[in-house]
């Protein structure tokens, strides 16, 4: 078995459709099919079995499969080193952070890297799920919270405030007797800081509307919908949006980069920029500008 048929059994074993595995890998599903024909040929064995459920490990795909992952790994970090020692001022630079951060920060990063590096792309990826940097998902990430893992090169960039906002429109209903109701996160979100404090300070209001958006929490308080515990760097200096009260949960911004990549001129560059931009950023972060 070569590099590529291992990669076409992880994919496969990881999404258990061959739809799921060839979106990954970036192929067609005819292709991904006549690879695992390919693979199981030269296998002389079934290593997947199709099932209602989807593809799933026989005996001995379960027992090749560390194996499999361990040949992974070991081609990953040839890649990171290799392109580690890349010393162009070109090329893709892939980030991964929080919706906030993508909408507010990246943009004016981007500017600034373009203006030095026109050669130089940012692919942002906002998603709710943390990628992978040992694995190559991104080359840098900011988080809200640690990261974990003795190959990663992580340092914190910022602090940021939150505070309660409402609409002018919210407010007054409530002053006339009005229902108080609060805009909150989904249910896969209550453990966080800023969700369990505004519950705490309105124990009372009704759930008008829960998103993992914060864009659209936003959005639903312009609305008159009801009051949110947002991060001062979204909500403050937002027209039809005041600020209630301060003193809510304070969240910490890490930046991570694999100690492989943290050399590399594109990936220096866009660091650079990020902590030109958090330094310009940093009253909107603590809610002081």
């Amino acid at each position: 078995m070569d590099w590529d048929d291992v990669r076409s059994f992880l994919a496969i074993a990881r999404a258990r459709s061959l739809s799921g595995a060839a979106r990954d890998l970036g192929v067609r599903q005819s292709t991904m099919s006549r690879r695992l024909e390919a693979l199981e040929t030269k296998a002389g064995a079934r290593l997947l079995q199709r099932t209602p459920r989807g593809y799933e490990l026989t005996a001995l795909g379960e027992a090749v499969l560390g194996n499999a992952e361990r040949m992974e790994a070991e081609a990953i970090a040839v890649e990171r080193m290799v392109q580690g020692r890349d010393v162009a001022l070109s090329g893709v630079v892939r980030l991964t952070t929080v919706e906030v951060v993508a909408n507010l920060l990246i943009p004016q990063v981007a500017a600034r890297v373009q203006a030095q590096y026109p050669a130089i792309t940012l692919d942002v990826l906002s998603e709710s799920r943390s990628l992978n940097l040992s694995k190559r998902e991104a080359d840098l990430a900011i988080r809200m919270t640690r990261f974990e893992g003795n190959e990663l090169v992580t340092r914190k960039m910022a602090t940021v405030a939150s505070a309660l906002y409402a609409s002018p429109a919210y407010l007054a209903r409530v002053e006339q007797g009005g229902e108080p109701a609060i805009v909150t996160v989904l249910d896969d979100q209550e453990h966080l800081p800023e969700a369990r404090w505004l519950v705490e300070q309105m124990p009372q209001a009704r759930v008008a509307l829960r998103s993992n958006s914060r864009d659209a929490q936003l959005a639903a308080v312009r609305a008159g919908l009801g009051v949110a515990c947002l991060p001062c760097l979204l909500g403050d200096g937002v027209a039809g949006v005041t600020r209630l009260t301060c003193g809510g949960p304070q969240r910490e911004v890490w930046l991570g980069v694999h100690a492989d990549l943290r050399h590399m001129p594109r990936i220096r560059a866009v660091i650079e920029a990020l902590d030109a931009e958090f330094a310009t950023a940093k009253p909107r972060f603590e809610g002081t500008a």
